[in-house]
């Protein structure tokens, strides 16, 4: 029976993969040519809040490990052996529920903003747009204490868009050009059929349109933004 436990002292939790996939882990990965990533609500840490990503074999790829007296207007997104990938800002002085995500654990090299939707119109699933930041010809970055970067510029017209509802865990990805279903988030069901609760969830990607790293920051910015929220 296959359990995961992450490097390091972990809380006495663990993921029984057999229990959760619906069928054998090992044949996970394939749904009609996308990479499913099983995406667990929990980190293996004490004293700790955060994330733990599995792929298809039930090996970990993916930690977010925040400590529960820390900054929670920041995010790390770690690979298996705790190397931080990407860094993910809040923010603060902006109109909208704004989030920029850096390469590495640095604040100096924004890669794009995911800025929550503001939703006027009852009938629009819109949750979010990710717009791509394309630093200046010095590459001189200026990020202020509040997470702002004055440098950078940001493109206007949004790359991918966001719709459906993440506290449903139904939720897609959208190429904001053509249109393209890029990632899904899903519910996740046991072995026989029955749907677990929303802290275990499936992370479907469509082979070679959109990076596992890229697509699960989206995932921890959509957390920050409607985590706690009863209808989006």
């Amino acid at each position: 029976m296959t359990k995961i436990h992450p490097n390091g002292r972990a809380t006495g939790g663990s993921l029984d993969l057999e229990k959760v996939h619906n069928k054998s882990p090992t044949n996970d990965h394939d749904e009609g040519g996308a990479t499913v990533l099983t995406v667990w609500k929990k980190s293996l840490l004490l004293n700790c809040q955060g994330f733990t990503v599995y792929d298809s074999n039930g090996s970990i790829i993916f930690r977010v490990d925040n400590y529960l007296a820390g900054n929670k207007d920041q995010i790390v997104l770690m690979d298996a052996s705790g190397g931080a990938l990407l860094n993910i800002r809040r923010k603060k002085l902006s109109l909208a529920d704004n989030w920029v995500v850096y390469d590495g654990d640095t604040s100096t090299n924004p890669r794009y903003s995911v800025t929550k939707h503001m939703n006027l119109l009852s009938n629009n699933k819109t949750l979010a747009h990710v717009t791509s930041i394309t630093p200046n010809k010095n590459n001189k970055i200026h990020v202020g204490e509040d997470g702002s970067s004055s440098s950078p510029k940001k493109n206007k017209s949004p790359i991918f868009e966001i719709e459906g509802s993440y506290t449903r865990r139904c939720c897609s990805i959208y190429d904001s050009v053509g249109r393209k279903k890029v990632a899904e988030i899903k519910r996740k069901e046991a072995a026989k059929g029955m749907v677990l609760g929303v802290d275990v969830f499936s992370l479907v990607l469509q082979r070679e349109q959109i990076d596992l790293a890229f697509a699960m920051s989206l995932v921890l910015v959509l957390d920050q933004m409607y985590g706690s929220s009863p209808s989006t």
